[in-house]
């Protein structure tokens, strides 16, 4: 992750250029439109997983637009000059909170936003991570339990209503129905995890990210490759040695590598261990459109499909 000089130049960088593009357009440009202007207030989440949830609620209503890049990992997001441009022009941003977008106030500080910001976690009680240098800091990945983001949809729900009164009735109908949703995943992920051998429910991620997924549904967080809730963590000679000898000892099956993690300590790991390394589990990004995990619901399907596969 970057310093704070680094962050504090990328800021001033960012104010500079969206004061050049204010100026110039001074001459026949059209300043974006409040919320109040019109019903249909303009909405942009964060995250791709964020903005399909938000989409599930705002139906037809909205269209909800997602600031990442696809495949982009938001703990080592750095935003541009055209990001901020997005931001200043949403009437409503949602965002997962509890500290997974370390960018955020910066960009909305850059961007002169006056957007009401929907936090999808609020309310939710963080684990704290376990390893390294992050011990003790709030784990935010709470999506990757389907029964706690029924909260991101109560959350997301009220803030769209608050946003556009007049769509209140349609996002409460949306968000009950993708409740529903959500409580049939969770069900159908609680079957398929007892195809897995209470002995063999043992995790190994690349960083703590499945944290809350494995409270829900019984397995064993054993160790991390990086040691801490962000991907940008560092891992220690000691800390490696000690994950390697629990694998030997409990006998891991696999180590889950998120898509787009560098494979090589996981490769090396695997080569100490004789464990398998297995790839593509989205866990911040949903895949590409069209694949078989382009929606939430989807991509939650995939991922036990893949961790149940490699541990059973």
């Amino acid at each position: 992750m970057s310093g704070p000089v680094h962050r504090g130049v990328c800021v001033t960088l960012l104010v500079g250029l969206l004061l050049v593009v204010a100026v110039g357009g001074c001459g026949g440009g059209q300043e974006a439109p409040g919320p109040e202007s019109g019903p249909e207030p303009s909405v942009l989440a964060v995250e791709s997983f964020l903005a399909d949830i938000a989409q599930n609620v705002a139906g037809d209503r909205l269209k909800v637009d997602v600031l990442l890049p696809s495949g982009v990992d938001p703990h080592s997001f750095q935003p541009s000059p055209a990001d901020a441009g997005r931001v200043s022009v949403a009437h409503v941003v949602i965002v997962n909170g509890a500290g997974l977008e370390a960018f955020l106030a910066d960009l909305m500080n850059a961007s002169g936003s006056q957007a009401r910001v929907v936090e999808a976690s609020a309310g939710l009680q963080p684990r704290l991570s376990r390893w390294g240098d992050e011990a003790g800091e709030s784990d935010p990945h709470f999506w990757l339990d389907p029964v706690m983001v029924k909260t991101y949809v109560d959350n997301i729900r009220d803030g769209l209503a608050a946003a556009d009164p007049a769509g209140a009735a349609e996002y409460e109908r949306n968000a009950a129905a993708y409740q529903v949703e959500l409580d049939e995943l969770n069900a159908w992920i609680v079957s398929q995890v007892q195809r897995v051998p209470s002995g063999r429910r043992l995790l190994v991620t690349n960083h703590e990210n499945l944290g809350y997924f494995a409270d829900r549904y019984g397995f064993q967080l054993v160790g991390t490759l990086l040691a801490g809730v962000s991907s940008g963590a560092s891992p220690s000679a000691q800390d490696l040695a000690k994950l390697e000898d629990d694998i030997r000892r409990l006998g891991v099956p696999a180590v889950i590598l998120e898509t787009g993690a560098d494979p090589k300590l996981a490769q090396q790991v695997a080569q100490d261990t004789g464990a398998r390394v297995v790839t593509e589990v989205h866990t911040h990004a949903l895949g590409p459109a069209g694949g078989s995990a382009d929606t939430y619901l989807d991509m939650m399907r995939h991922n036990v499909t893949v961790i149940v596969d490699a541990l059973r």
